[in-house]
Parts: C-alpha cells; structure tokens; sequence
C-alpha cells in the first residue's frame, strides 16, 4: 500500500526530465538580492567610517594611548565583531566608556601591558560567550547603566576641558577639578577657539539643512577645525604619529607584577565591554525590525576582537550604540557594513596616515566634550525622580566620577539590590482603628510576607490596644513558616489577654501552606474567589463579604460602572439556571454592564404567552436593548433535570395532575413543564443526546444539553426572538457548564464540542457530534 510520504531514495533525486543543476537554481536567483542588500551596505558602511575615524581618533587621545590604537581598534571591531558577532547590524570599535578604564591602566602600567590586559579581557568575553550566560548579563538595573554612562561622560568632560584649554588633563576628575582655575589662567586662547568651534559646529548642526546633514557632523566639525588651524593658529598641538597604522602594530607584554590588581582590571574591563555590547545590540535590535541579536555569539565575537585588538596594539572593543544607529539610520541591510567600514578605515589609516597628523589636539577635545554631554540624559534623571531611583543614580555617578567605573558600577548594584530587597521584600502594614463602637480594629498586611518583615511587624502588632476585637487581613503573594510563626505567637498571646483575633486571608498565598510546605510565590487571581466556610453564620458571612469589597474592591469596580451608572447597554440576554454554582460574568470573563442575566429553574424559555416573566425578559432584552446574543446556559447534576428523569414519565403526556398540583411542590412540577418538551426528546434519541453519551456524559448531564438545544429551538419560534434571529439581527448561543471540571461546552442542535481545549476534559474527546 503506498504511503503519503515521498520514498526516501527516490526523493533525493530530480524528477525524470530535469537537469541534474537545477538544484543549484535558488543560489542564482538569490544573487540579486545579495546585490541589492550590497547596494544598501556599501554606502552605509561609508557613512559609518566617516563617523568612526574622528570618533576612534578622540577615544585613543582621552585615553591616554597612542592615537594609532584608536584606529586599529576600530579596524579590529568592524572586521572581527562584525563578522563573528551575533548582532546583525551593530557596529563596534573603541567605546567612550572604556576611556577610564583605559588611562588609569595606562598611568599604572604603561600601554603594552594594558594591551596584554585587553587581549586577557577578550577571552574573559570569549568564555562568557561559550558558557551562554549573555543574558545573564543583562541582569543590571537599567538606572545603574545610565548613570555609569553619564559619569563617563562627566569624567570625559573634565578630561578633555583642559586639553581645549591647552593644559594636560589629570588622571582623576578630582585633580581636572581643582586644576581647572590654573588651566583657565594659562589658556591658550588659539586653542580655545578651535575647540569651541567645534562644540558650536556639533551643537547647531541638527538645525542645518537635511542636504548639510547628510555630511556626519563629527566629520565636518572636525575638518573645519583642522582647516582653520592650518589658515590661523599653525602653532597649535597637534596628533603626533609615527608612521602609518603598520608601523602602530605592537605586540602586548605582560604587567610587571601586581597580580591581584591585574586579574581586577582584566575582570572590570570585560564586565564593562560586556554589558556595553549587549546592551548597545539590545537598542540596535528595538531600532530596526530584522533578525534579533544572538546574544552569546555577540560576546564570543566581542571577546574575539578584544583578543585581537590587544595582541596587535588596539584599544579595547565594544559594541558602539553612536556607530551602530548611524549605520541603521544610512540603510545597512547585513552585518557586511560593519565588516566594510572596518576596511574602508583600515586603507585610510594605511594610505593618508599624514593627515590625520594634521588635527589639532584641541579640536578632538572639542568633539568629545560634545560625547561626554550627549551621555548625560536629562530624561534619565527625571525618570529616575519619577520611579524613585534617584538616589541610585546619583550615587553611581558619583562612585564612576571620583572613585573608578568599576567600583562605582558596583556601589550602584548594591544600592539597586537593596533598593529592590526593601520594595519586595517589605510588605505594607498599618493599624486601622474601628469606625464605630462595634467595628473591630484591622491591621492590614499586603506584599511578600517574609523574616525580613518580622521587626516591623512586631512594632506594627505592639501597637494594637490591648483586649479588643482585631481583625488581620493578610493579602500576601509570598508568606514563609517565620512570618507565619510570628503571627500564630502573637494571636495566642493576644487572645490570653481576653481579645479577640481572627486572620482574614486575601492574597494568593493560603496562611495555612507556609505551616506544611516550602514557601512559594503564588500566581495572581483576577477575580476575588473566596468560598464560605461551612458553619459560617449566613448573615455575617455576605456582611462580611460586603466589607471586604468595600475594602479592597469597590475603588476598582467604580471605575468600570461610571459611565453605566445611567444606564445599561449590555450585549447578550444570558439565560441561566438559579443554580449557586453558575456564575455566568465568571465563565464568560465579563465585567459590569456586559450581560443581561435571566435566572430560573432548568434555564427554559416558552412560547409566547406562556410565562410572563420570560416574555417581558425577552421583549426588554431585544426590543428595549437591542441586545446581539440571547444564550442558554445549562449545567451538570441540575436539580430540574433529576427531577424529569425521576418523575418525569408521569407528566410526558398531559401535563402534571391536578392532585399534584395541589401537593407540596406543586408549583416546582407546574413550572417544569417549560422542561417536559426536553425529556420527551431526550427519550426520542435527540442527536444531542448521543454525541453527549459518546463524550462520556451521564444520562443527568446528556439531558441537560439536550435541555439547551431544545430552548434554543423554542426561541426560532418566539414572537420576539424568532423575527430578530430569521433576520439576522439576533445571534443564539447554547452553552454547557461541567461543574466538576469547570469547563464550558459549546452545544449546538447537532452535538457538542469543548471549548478551548487545553487542557481538555480527561477522558473525553474535544468535540463529539452525533452522526
């Protein structure tokens, strides 16, 4: 017998008739799209190089190296990351936020040994990335990263001040700090006047016209810089090289000693390079709507060029968010524009190393003044007031300014940490004192029930008067055997001083698990389901229940029923049965307003005429409402059902007897037989009936679905419903609701079928029609 499935021989050969190359077809066709995705690399990989070379030129000279190191960073970072990383169109290179890092190693070490510290750095990075924790490197509190970036570029700022000042920036931002006045006394005003040009020239550039624009701002700032130094202020410093970037090829040499300091810096540089990497690609990825970063292939890739970088003289890489929106923003298609942009620097660098000799000192100053201000967001600060993270960000900029990054970006963890430990993990409690004489007194507890809350929970219960009614309301997501045992031992003590205390539980977490189990945090209910407890007095119970919604529910409720509070406009008639175990908002997720609920007795409708309530219900509904839907709801072991299918043979033919009428009950079987119609046709085999019975359904439960079908039937032919539903106008719906499992079965005159089915009823097939 053939199967549908190709054979596995044959399908690995061409149809009969076909050339044996025609495999290779697909690679043709796709070259023109190869070429036009080059087409959109080519010229945004020439954007970002006119970006990158004043950039990686100014990251080399605030960090204290040769300015060539710059370069071959930016050459290493385009070629390497770009081909081995995983972010798609991140551009990396020498990054601002290393600058500090940088110059202290330098200052400490000197310049080869900090490149053998890069190089080590890198395959920190490379093993992070083969041990996948890319993710977990993202664990940082966002506020921690935007002040670190803002320190940065506070620390950049007076760095480079005094270069534009013509003096030497310190190592410290404490020493740039206090040396400022000297600096402003022996300024060298050519030098001044170049940098400030070029701070004017970044600033107004944005408001040129967008055909200016098109030339990268850096760019031009720095070549107008370099123009007038050439025409007015020869004099000036300029960038000192020797020889092209070949001849800045050096290879690393290890520290001399001091180890443990070493092993800090290597850790404090790929901490650093990492989370600016990932969190730079993570933006990429919110800037453009292609394929997303892998996160672990964008470290291996970063830890690759770090190795590079450092055993061949370069900078420390990273993923630069300046480059990388550039080359978003010009059109790059793959990650070929971050490789080109590499080689496009790599034969500048070779061919006209002469003039970047020709750049006054003050002038890269000038532009990254200008990075140091763009890092510092006025909307972080002010998001930060908002959610009450300012501390945090201050104390991290501050840390990153006057101590190192590292540190500062650590002091800063520390204090998000605590920060989130003291949010979480400290509940709200209060003592409400009685409204009335006999009201009794509430201490309210609401969040993560904990150890760490048992000292304030303590001083919250001391101050509960003595010998009084108390009511403890806990709504807890999380409640531990400590916190538990705290308030067991202080209700004992409470009572034996003649007062009275009873735990009243709201939250997600039951009082009694943290007794039996391990904590846990419990999921969210939406809706409030609280069961009565058995022997609770009737009347106290819904009074109590109607505190409780005042308490904790009405300020959320008044906000749904506003705009209803003069009138209704509700889309569905609902009919169902009295039954206290339906609960028709519950099954069908809606809130106030959505439903038009009928209740009686077995969910029956009648012909016109035949009950005054049901007509007047129906009229209202369609005529007065102008509802979309009627729907019939059933439900299992219905009260009404058991009765037909005890007496109801008795009824089939005439009715109820008028001696039985007269009985007690009487009006219970009177108003059955809006039912009766049902069991005769259940007895007469309604397919209803025998797609329940294949589904597994008692015979109670097949004649309750029946029972929906043949009230829908009845509606065809209602003097309201009937026009309305032939019309189109008026939709109807029978549903089914299994008590046991809590599931809704759709029933239709045919069958029935589950809705939703996961997870299904055990034991019972999704759907089941009669056939």
């Amino acid at each position: 017998m053939a199967s549908g499935l190709p054979n596995s021989s044959s399908a690995s050969h061409s149809p009969p008739g076909t050339p044996p190359l025609a495999k290779r077809r697909p690679l043709a066709l796709s070259r023109p799209a190869v070429l036009s995705r080059l087409g959109a690399d080519v010229p945004a990989s020439l954007v970002v190089f006119l970006v990158a070379l004043p950039l990686s030129l100014g990251i080399a000279a605030a960090s204290g190296a040769p300015i060539m190191a710059g370069l071959i960073a930016a050459v290493i970072g385009g070629i390497v990351a770009g081909s081995l990383g995983g972010s798609p169109l991140q551009v990396s290179g020498p990054a601002a936020g290393l600058t500090v890092i940088v110059a202290g190693l330098v200052d400490q070490f000197g310049w080869q040994a900090t490149c053998a510290i890069t190089a080590a750095a890198g395959v920190v990075l490379l093993l992070l990335g083969i041990s996948r924790v890319g993710r977990a490197a993202l664990a940082v509190s966002p506020v921690v990263v935007k002040a670190m970036l803002a320190g940065i570029g506070i620390t950049i700022m007076l760095q480079q001040s005094q270069v534009l000042l013509g003096s030497t920036s310190a190592s410290s931002a404490l020493e740039n700090v206090t040396a400022l006045p000297a600096a402003l006394a022996d300024m060298d005003v050519a030098a001044a006047l170049l940098g400030g040009t070029v701070v004017v020239i970044l600033l107004g550039w944005k408001y040129l016209p967008t055909a200016v624009q098109r030339v990268p701002g850096p760019l031009a700032a720095v070549a107008a810089g370099t123009a007038l130094s050439m025409a007015f202020a020869p004099g000036v410093q300029r960038i000192s090289l020797d020889g092209n970037i070949f001849d800045a090829v050096a290879l690393p040499e290890l520290p001399d000693g001091n180890w443990r300091t070493v092993a800090f810096a290597v850790l404090s540089m790929a901490l650093v390079a990492s989370i600016e990497s990932l969190l730079s690609a993570v933006a990429v990825d919110k800037m453009q709507t292609g394929p997303r970063t892998n996160l672990n292939r964008e470290l291996i890739g970063q830890g690759a060029a770090n190795m590079v970088s450092g055993t061949l003289g370069g900078l420390p890489v990273t993923g630069v968010i300046v480059r990388s929106a550039t080359n978003v923003e010009a059109g790059a298609a793959t990650r070929a524009s971050a490789v080109l942009h590499g080689v496009w620097i790599l034969a500048f660098s070779a061919l006209f190393a002469g003039a970047i000799q020709l750049i006054p000192l003050s002038v890269l100053a000038g532009l990254l003044i200008i990075i140091g201000v763009r890092l510092i967001k006025v909307a972080d600060i002010r998001t930060s007031l908002r959610t009450g993270d300012l501390p945090i960000y201050v104390v991290t900029l501050a840390g990153v300014v006057f101590l190192n990054l590292l540190e500062g970006v650590m002091i800063g963890l520390a204090l998000a940490a605590a920060s989130v430990l003291s949010r979480v993990l400290r509940p709200e409690m209060q003592v409400q004192s009685p409204g009335l004489p006999a009201s009794p007194h509430r201490v309210r507890i609401s969040g993560s029930c904990s150890f760490f809350a048992l000292p304030r929970l303590n001083r919250i219960l001391a101050s509960v008067p003595l010998r009084k009614d108390v009511v403890v309301e806990v709504n807890a997501d999380y409640l531990d055997h400590a916190f538990r045992e705290a308030l067991v031992a202080w209700q004992r003590q409470y009572q034996a001083t003649a007062g009275t205390v009873r735990v009243e539980e709201h939250g997600n977490t039951s009082f009694q698990d943290a007794e039996h189990r391990a904590p846990q945090r419990q999921s969210t209910r939406e809706l409030p389901l609280h069961p009565r407890n058995s022997g609770q007095d009737t009347s106290q119970s819904i009074l109590r229940g109607i505190s409780r919604y005042h308490r904790r529910f009405a300020d959320q409720v008044r906000p749904l029923v506003k705009d209803l509070a003069e009138g209704q406009r509700p889309d569905a008639l609902f009919v169902a049965c009295v039954d206290s175990r339906v609960n028709p908002n519950l099954i069908t997720s809606s809130g106030p307003g959505d439903l038009l609920t009928l209740r009686n007795i077995g969910n029956v409708t009648c012909h016109a005429g035949e009950d005054a309530s049901i007509d007047s219900a129906i009229d209202f509904a369609v005529h007065g409402l102008e509802v979309n839907a009627i729907v019939i709801c059933g439900h299992s072991n219905c009260g009404a059902m058991k009765a037909l299918l005890d007496g109801g043979s008795a009824g089939t033919a005439d009715g109820a007897s008028a001696a039985a009428r007269e009985t007690p009950g009487a009006g219970f079987d009177a108003w059955l037989d809006h039912a009766r119609p049902s069991f005769r046709q259940f007895l007469a085999g309604h397919p209803v009936a025998a797609a329940a019975a294949e589904a597994g359904y008692s015979r109670l439960d097949q004649l309750g679905m029946v029972n929906v079908a043949v009230q829908l039937a009845k509606l065809e032919t209602h003097a309201v419903a009937g026009p309305a539903l032939a019309k189109g106008s008026l939709v109807a719906t029978g549903l089914f609701y299994d008590i046991a499992t809590a599931r809704v079965i759709l029933v239709t005159a045919a069958g029935i079928e589950i809705l939703d089915g996961s997870p299904a009823l055990e034991a019972q097939p999704v759907t089941a029609t009669a056939g």
